[in-house]
């Protein structure tokens, strides 16, 4: 398998492995997870909030990601409820057809 952004996959595999074990994390990876549990083993892990966003925003094109998006979708993120914050705290996906939250976007690894 060819990746992309294989630099942003390996500190994504990093945060999974310390989060849940290498076993789970590689459960995960294959077999998939959601925006939401990615999100959470990333911003739990010892690098900056912002790394992590652009882990993430970066290895979206490495991972096969259901539902189906079509051609034109973007990804939003959603900050901190706070006057004049820019801490990512979720993210979400908007389409044609309506906005999807973490929850609801399931990613894996194609192999």
């Amino acid at each position: 398998m060819s990746l992309k952004h294989p630099e942003s996959i390996a500190v994504i595999v990093t945060a999974l492995r310390l989060a849940h074990g290498d076993e789970v994390a590689r459960a995960m990876l294959v077999d998939g997870m959601s925006l939401a549990a990615l999100l959470d083993a990333m911003f739990s892990a010892p690098i900056a909030r912002r790394d992590a966003v652009h882990n993430i925003t970066s290895a979206l094109d490495d991972f096969a990601i259901t539902p189906e998006l079509g051609p034109v979708w973007r990804l939003r993120n959603l900050y901190e409820d706070r006057p004049s914050s820019f801490r990512v705290v979720d993210m979400e996906i908007a389409t044609p057809a309506g906005t999807l939250s973490s929850k609801d976007i399931w990613l894996r690894l194609p192999v």
